[in-house]
């Protein structure tokens, strides 16, 4: 078997290039010939590309998507998070392991199906859902599942199955983002330009990046244009991984052509040859949509040499998948995992626009940043900046979900304020709002006046609605359970920290908490947002210090008077074993080291 093997990696690794930054597409194709990555391909990977042994294992144990064991013909994973919940992930999850008898993580004894709990799927807008074989299944119900079990039994396509549909709920398109465009008219106008006269054009349209921090586009172009380097890289983030986030999935469907107008439009400004579009490995079944747009503008000449005409002007874009690992979603994991890497941040300075990819400087941009940047050189940084406001110019697309009549994407103007928002998507009597995904904040009622803009309420575009009915506490900590599952794990403070405040929360909502555990979760928190290495850390404890500023009524009801109350209780730990040896509990706790 290891003879087949050596034939089959050789053979994979030299449709790659030999090359050791695609070391996640050779993983990819290596498990999807044998079904996983056994031990005797994580040796032989490292030997055809010259590399070592761990760097393989390395990279392989850190994404959900590799599996180190055989898993079943049929990979069903279902998404547990919050919103899906809501809507009744739970029910569905039980449905499934009755009817294949199997709990989650396990495979069945035939070897046909695996059963997994994943992370947010991008389809929030009409849970609860899951993917099988990266087919996205919606719309679930406990009724569905025996039927779907029966069909994927008799070997039907999942592709085939009438919940495997994407609806678009694309609710509110607006003047930028979905607006009519005609392909390729923002790369013509750009290369009839100089670089820098493109890259003044987008500063005044005061661009900012659509991804919640808004840096100025701009100014990243300008600073990566004027770094030396052997080569410059623009690399679109489509790794869109935040709970209740899934605006994203709507672009690459809808506006595909769009992206990649941005991204040659940066491409020409900052002088480079090669762009990179990450796709989070959960929208694996848009990849032969996008490659069919690429070679459709490759036809026409919009990429490859002498893209539009402009002499000397050669800009080609690559598609990476991810292989599903939230963190990815920070540009400097990004950037790890474009090259091949486990996806853990890195310390910066430098900057990735300094030394990014392959260590030259490189433009880390979103979809949604590139596809206005793509408007403002087709219409003109006039037309862009007289949308929204003073300084927060252009649209903004939220991904709304939760408990709300119309979930799905809206594109509105900078400036809205949140209760216009929750009247436009049918939720006037909302208890909370969570802006920005977990790592956001989450707005009482007091706050739904604020405004949606850089100058108040800035976003990425997540925002899920709480109705009056929710536990609001229980989301919180189902929050802060997905920071405990995706933090790489590179510093205490988010790997220690996020593990002790879920279980600060845990304590409270069983109704052990004291006015100390509040103080101690507050302490807490702050030291991770301080101390952590990256975004993800810097904001993983925000779910339980928003809400214990906005909603310290929900915390002081479930809080007793006592000074301190243990989590754990001893006594009742050892009823079992004290009826067995005949002692009381209270005996056999008392026990005393002999003494020399």
């Amino acid at each position: 078997m290891a003879e087949n093997y050596t034939e089959i990696i050789n053979q994979i690794v030299d449709q790659f290039g030999k090359d050791r930054s695609r070391l996640m597409d050779i993983a990819r194709a290596v498990q999807a010939k044998l079904g996983y990555l056994p031990e005797e391909a994580m040796g032989l990977i490292p030997q055809a590309l010259g590399i070592h042994r761990v760097e393989v294992r390395d990279m392989a144990s850190f994404y959900s998507f590799f599996a180190r064991q055989r898993k079943g013909k049929v990979m069903i994973r279902l998404c547990n998070a919050v919103v899906e919940r809501m809507k009744g992930a739970d029910a569905v999850a039980q449905a499934f392991e009755k009817a294949l008898g199997i709990s989650a993580g396990e495979t069945t004894a035939d070897g046909m199906f695996s059963l997994e709990h994943t992370a947010c799927i991008g389809m929030s807008d009409q849970a609860p859902g899951a993917l099988i074989n990266g087919i996205p299944v919606t719309g679930l119900s406990p009724a569905d599942v025996p039927k779907i079990v029966k069909a994927l039994r008799k070997g039907d396509d999942p592709a085939k199955l009438p919940q495997a549909k994407v609806d678009l709920n694309l609710r509110q398109p607006g003047a930028v983002i979905f607006a009519p465009s005609e392909r390729g008219e923002a790369v013509r106008k750009a290369v009839n330009m100089t670089p820098e006269q493109v890259i003044k054009e987008v500063n005044a349209a005061r661009l900012r990046g659509r991804g919640g921090a808004g840096f100025p586009t701009a100014m990243k172009w300008d600073f990566c244009r004027k770094t030396e380097g052997s080569a410059h890289y623009v690399v679109c983030n489509a790794d869109e991984g935040e709970p209740g986030t899934f605006k994203d999935r709507v672009i690459l469907t809808e506006q595909a052509d769009l992206v990649f107008e941005g991204m040659t439009v940066a491409g020409y400004a900052i002088g480079s040859e090669e762009g990179l579009l990450y796709l989070r490995g959960e929208y694996e079944y848009l990849l032969s949509h996008l490659e069919q747009v690429l070679a459709k503008r490759r036809s026409l000449g919009m990429l490859g040499k002498n893209v539009c005409g402009r002499e000397g002007f050669n800009f080609d874009i690559r598609i990476q998948l991810g292989a599903g690992a939230y963190i990815c979603g920070e540009e400097s994991a990004l950037i790890e995992s474009l090259e091949g890497k486990r996806g853990a941040p890195r310390d910066r300075p430098p900057f990735p626009v300094q030394r990014g990819y392959k260590d030259q400087p490189t433009s880390v941009n979103n979809v949604e940043t590139l596809c206005c940047a793509a408007r403002i050189l087709e219409k003109g940084s006039a037309w862009f900046s007289k949308i929204g406001t003073k300084d927060s110019t252009g649209t903004k697309l939220l991904s709304i979900s939760g408990d709300c009549a119309q979930p799905g994407v809206y594109e509105i103007e900078y400036g809205i304020t949140i209760d216009k928002v929750l009247d436009m998507v049918g939720a006037p009597d909302a208890q909370a709002v969570q802006m920005g995904g977990p790592s956001g904040q989450c707005l009482a009622p007091k706050d739904f006046g604020r405004r949606i803009s850089f100058e108040d309420l800035p976003t990425g575009g997540s925002l899920i609605v709480f109705g009056q009915e929710r536990d609001l506490l229980d989301c919180m900590a189902q929050f802060i359970e997905f920071f405990v599952e995706e933090s790489c794990g590179w510093c205490a403070p988010c790997r220690v920290g996020t593990v002790l405040l879920h279980t600060l929360m845990e304590k409270v909502l069983s109704g052990k908490g004291t006015r100390a555990d509040l103080d101690a979760m507050t302490k807490l928190g702050n030291s991770i947002k301080t101390l952590s290495r990256c975004g993800l850390g810097q904001t993983a404890a925000n779910p339980v210090l928003t809400t214990l500023q906005n909603f310290s009524g929900l915390y002081n009801a479930r809080i007793k008077s006592d000074e301190y109350i243990p989590l754990f209780d001893l006594s009742k730990a050892l009823q079992e074993g004290a009826a067995i040896t005949g002692r009381t509990p209270e005996l056999a706790g008392n026990y005393s080291p002999p003494t020399r």
